[in-house]
């Protein structure tokens, strides 16, 4: 199981329109070129969207499914990666004074993925993870407000 956390300057409210707006899925997955809405209300359960990811001439189709969601803490997706299997995606977003934490745990479910899970694949996935939360740092920050304090 591959758990990472981080702090996002930015409102548990403010990560969560991020989270929640399909259109914007590839802004923070690493390795998606492209993502549309597929079925259902982005992020209702059952919803999906479907993406392409592109590594050099190489690319895959897949799609993800909501299969939890409490706007705006939890998001629990599966991810189908067509031959590769699926994974079980979980976010959490919580207050931590005036941030968001943001903790996402993956772990494979079927296909090879899932039979081969080992720690070596555990640290794959932690080094990406690394990145997709950059990104939604990233993404979160450019748009959130500023905070203005005052003396």
């Amino acid at each position: 199981m591959a758990v990472r956390n981080r702090l996002i300057r930015g409102t548990v409210e403010e990560v969560w329109t991020v989270l929640a707006d399909a259109e914007r899925y590839g802004d923070w997955v690493v390795g998606t070129s492209d993502s549309r809405r597929e079925e259902g209300v982005w992020p209702q359960v059952g919803s999906s969207i479907a993406y392409t990811v592109r590594l050099g001439p190489w690319s895959v189709s897949g799609s993800t499914v909501v299969r939890s969601c409490e706007a705006p803490g939890v998001l629990e997706l599966e991810a189908d990666s067509g031959w590769l299997g699926t994974a079980r995606i979980a976010l959490e977003v919580r207050p931590w004074g005036e941030n968001a934490l943001v903790t996402i745990d993956e772990h494979p479910l079927r296909g090879p993925a899932g039979k081969l899970h080992n720690a070596v694949a555990d640290a794959l996935i932690q080094v990406r993870h690394r990145s997709v939360l950059a990104r939604l740092a990233d993404t979160v920050e450019k748009n959130a407000e500023p905070v203005h304090h005052t003396p």
